[in-house]
C-alpha cells in the first residue's frame, strides 16, 4: 500500500477561483501550489489591487495595513494564511 501526500490545498474553492480569475494566466488544471510564486505569474501592482478588492469583499473584510506587504503577496500560502490571520476563514 502507498501512501500519497494530500494534494488538497489548505483553502477553499473561492479563494482559488479568486487567484485564477485575478491571475488570467495561470494555467488550468490541478490545484494551485501553496508556494506559486504569484508575481512571476503575473500578479503585478494593478492585479494586485484587484484581488484584494475582490478578496475583501469576498470574505467580507478588511486586510490591515500589517498585511499590505508584497512577502504577502508573494505566494496562495502567503496570501491565504493572511487572510485566515484577519478573521476570513479558518
Amino acid at each position: 500500500m502507498t501512501l500519497e501526500a494530500d494534494t488538497t490545498p489548505p483553502w477553499d474553492p473561492a479563494f482559488e477561483e479568486l487567484l485564477r480569475t485575478t491571475l488570467v494566466d495561470l494555467p488550468t488544471g490541478p490545484a494551485l501550489h501553496a508556494d506559486l510564486d504569484l508575481p512571476a505569474a503575473g500578479l503585478d501592482s494593478m492585479r494586485m489591487v484587484v484581488l484584494l478588492s475582490r478578496i475583501e469583499e469576498r470574505y467580507g473584510l478588511v486586510l490591515p495595513d500589517e498585511y499590505l506587504a508584497m512577502e504577502t503577496f508573494a505566494s496562495p500560502g502567503a496570501l491565504w494564511q493572511a487572510l485566515v490571520a484577519a478573521g476570513g476563514q479558518g
